[in-house]
C-alpha cells in the first residue's frame, strides 16, 4: 500500500510531539542517576502504571498473541495470562517492600539483602547479565516484530527503517531519561492502544461482525474446533499444559521480563519511580488491570479474522499487519502505523534505559568510578549521568546486532522462560526467609540454564515439558546450595528488616523485641489480597469472552 499524503502528515504531528516532550525533559534537568533512573522518585501512580503498561505494548505483542492464537487457540494465551497471579502478589505484596528498599535498581538490592563478595560478583554479574545478553534478546524479538509489520505496511526497507528509529529513539532516550520516558508512554499508550481497537473494529465488521466470524472459523476448523475456547475443554493435551504448566506452576516458577515473581525489572523501576507507597502499589495495580483485562482483546479479535480471511498464509504472524494494510484508508492508515511506532518506541527507549542503569549504577559506580572519587556530589551526579548516556547508545548498538539473529516473536519468549524456569521460588522467597543467601541466586541462575541443556540433551521436547524438567532440577539446586554455604551476616540481615519491614515467619533469626517492635506488613492477609485480586481481574476477563463470542 502506498502512503498517502494524510499518513505521512499523521506521522509527522506524531513526531513533533515526540521533539516537544524530549526539549520539555531537557529543560526538566537530570542532574544526577534517581533523576535519570528514576524520575526523582516522584512519579504519580497513573503515570507510574500507565508507563508499564505503554513498556509491554511493544510491536511484537499483537505480532506474537497472532501467531499463539493460530496455532493454539484463544486459550493459547494462558501461556502469559497465568502471570495475573505473580502480577497480584506483585501489587499487594511486594510493591511496598521494593518501595521501601530505596534504591535504583532491582540488583542495587543484592547487596542490601545479602553480605560479603559473593553479594557484590552477583549484583555486578547479574547487572550485565541483564543489561547485555536478556535485555538484547528482549529488544531482539521487540526489533522483529516491527520488522514484520514494516515489511508488509511500508514500500520501504524495513531494516533501514529499523536503524532509523533506533537512532532516533537512543537520541531521545538520552536527553530526557526517565522523565521523559514515562510522559511519552501515557502518549504513545493511548495511541497504540486507541489505533489497536479500531482495527478490530474494522477487522470485526468487514468480515459480518461475531457471528459470521464464528460460522467462517466453523467451515474452516470444523464444528467443536478449540479456536474460540477461553479454557481449552476440547483440547486435551493443551488442556493438560495450560493447567499443570502455565497456571499451577510458571507463574510463580520462572523468571520473565514485566511478569518476575516478586517484581523486578522496569516494573520496579517504576516503583522506585513512585512518590511514596501508596502511589507505586496503585501504580502497579493499574498496571496488571491493563494488561490483562482489557488490551488483549483487540488483538486476539484481529487474530481470529486473519486467520479466516488469510488461511493460506505460511507465517501466522504476519496476518496482523496485512489487514492494517487490507482495511485501513489513507489517515487512518497512518495512524495506526503511528501506533505501532509508539508502542515500539515506547518499549525500546525504556529497555535502554533499564539496561543502562544496570551498566551505570551497577556496575561503573559500584566497581569502577564511586562517588567518593569525585570532588563534590555535584560532579558526580552529572558524570554518572553522561556515563549514562553512553551506556544508552552501547546498548543500543549490541540490541540492533542480536536482533538479525531472531526469526520470530514467539521462539524469542520461549527462550527467556526456559532460561528462567526454577528461579522464580528464589526471588518470591528472599524477603521473606533469612536463610536464603547470595549463592542461593547464583545457583538458581545457574541451574537453570545447565537444565535447559541437559533437558535438550535427552531429549526432552516441547516448552511446558522443558519448564517442568527445568523448574525441578533448579530447584533442589539452588536449596541444596542454601543449605550447604552461609546465610547473610546478621548485621545486613537486621538492617535489612528494619528498613524493608517484610514480616511473616521466616525471620526468627531477627530478635523478638525487634520484630514486635517493627510495623510490618500482615502477610497472610495480603496474600489473600491478591487472590482476591486476581479472581475479580479474572472474572472481568471470562465475562469479556462471554459478551465477545457467546
Amino acid at each position: 500500500m502506498a502512503f498517502h499524503p494524510y499518513d505521512y502528515l499523521v506521522i509527522a504531528l506524531y513526531a513533533v510531539v515526540l521533539i516537544f516532550i524530549g526539549w520539555l525533559a531537557q529543560r526538566r534537568g537530570n542532574r544526577n542517576l534517581t533523576d535519570y533512573f528514576t524520575g526523582g522518585k516522584s512519579l504519580p501512580w497513573w503515570l507510574v502504571g500507565t508507563s508499564m503498561v505503554a513498556t509491554t505494548f511493544a510491536a511484537d505483542t499483537p505480532i506474537a498473541v497472532t501467531g499463539i492464537v493460530a496455532s493454539e487457540g484463544l486459550s493459547g494465551n494462558w501461556i502469559w495470562w497465568n502471570f495475573l497471579f505473580s502480577g497480584m502478589l506483585t501489587v499487594f505484596v511486594y510493591a511496598r517492600l521494593w518501595k521501601r528498599a530505596d534504591v535504583i535498581t532491582d540488583v542495587e538490592f543484592i547487596e542490601k539483602r545479602y553480605s560479603g563478595k559473593p553479594a557484590a560478583w552477583l549484583r555486578g554479574f547479574r547487572a550485565i547479565y541483564l543489561a547485555f545478553p536478556i535485555n538484547c534478546i528482549i529488544l531482539g524479538w521487540v526489533t522483529v516484530g516491527m520488522a514484520k509489520i514494516l515489511s508488509v505496511v511500508t514500500p520501504f526497507d524495513e531494516w533501514t527503517l529499523i536503524l532509523i528509529l533506533y537512532g532516533l529513539t537512543g537520541l531521545y532516550i538520552t536527553i530526557s531519561g526517565l522523565w521523559g520516558v514515562v510522559v511519552t508512554d501515557v502518549i504513545q499508550f493511548i495511541i497504540a492502544m486507541g489505533g489497536t481497537i479500531l482495527l478490530a473494529v474494522l477487522a470485526v465488521n468487514h468480515i459480518g461482525g461475531i457471528d459470521a466470524l464464528k460460522t467462517e472459523l466453523d467451515l474452516q476448523f470444523g464444528t467443536g474446533h478449540h479456536y474460540l475456547d477461553f479454557i481449552p475443554l476440547n483440547n486435551p493435551e493443551l488442556l493438560m499444559t495450560t493447567f499443570l504448566i502455565w497456571i499451577g506452576m510458571m507463574w510463580w516458577a520462572s523468571w520473565y521480563p514485566g511478569m518476575e515473581p516478586g517484581g523486578g525489572g522496569y516494573v520496579a523501576q517504576r516503583m522506585f519511580s513512585a512518590k511514596n507507597e501508596r502511589h507505586a502499589t496503585a501504580g502497579t495495580l493499574f498496571f496488571y488491570v491493563m494488561h490483562f483485562a482489557l488490551r488483549p482483546w483487540p488483538w486476539i479479535l484481529v487474530a481470529l479474522v486473519s486467520l479466516v480471511l488469510y488461511p493460506n498464509l505460511e507465517d501466522k504472524e504476519l496476518g496482523y499487519p496485512m489487514l492494517m494494510v487490507d482495511l485501513l484508508p489513507p489517515g487512518l492508515f497512518g495512524l495506526l502505523v503511528v501506533a505501532f511506532l509508539s508502542a515500539f518506541i515506547s518499549t525500546v527507549s525504556t529497555h535502554l534505559n533499564w539496561g543502562a542503569s544496570y551498566v551505570v549504577n551497577d556496575v561503573y559506580k559500584r566497581f569502577i568510578r564511586k562517588s567518593d572519587t569525585f570532588e563534590t556530589p555535584e560532579k558526580a551526579g552529572s558524570h554518572y549521568v553522561w556515563m549514562s548516556r553512553v551506556a544508552t547508545l552501547v546498548i543500543m548498538g549490541f540490541a540492533i546486532l542480536v536482533s538479525w539473529f531472531f526469526d520470530n516473536v514467539k521462539d524469542g519468549w520461549e527462550a527467556i522462560l526456559a532460561l528462567g524456569a526454577g528461579t522464580g521460588p528464589v526471588y518470591l522467597l528472599r524477603w521473606f526467609w533469612w536463610r536464603i543467601n547470595a549463592w542461593s541466586e547464583i545457583a538458581a541462575m545457574a541451574g537453570a540454564a545447565v537444565g535447559v541443556i541437559i533437558a535438550a540433551f535427552i531429549g526432552i521436547d516441547g516448552l511446558a515439558h522443558t519448564l517442568f524438567f527445568t523448574t525441578a532440577f533448579t530447584t533442589v539446586i539452588w536449596l541444596s546450595v542454601t543449605f550447604m554455604t552461609r546465610p547473610a551476616d546478621s548485621e545486613t540481615l537486621l538492617s535489612f528488616y528494619e528498613k524493608v519491614r517484610p514480616g511473616g515467619p521466616g525471620w526468627k533469626c531477627i530478635p523478638e523485641n525487634v520484630r514486635a517492635q517493627t510495623d510490618a506488613d500482615p502477610l497472610l492477609l495480603n496474600i489473600g489480597r491478591a487472590f482476591a485480586g486476581s479472581f475479580a481481574i479474572l472474572s472481568v476477563m471470562y465475562a469479556t469472552w462471554l459478551l465477545l463470542f457467546y
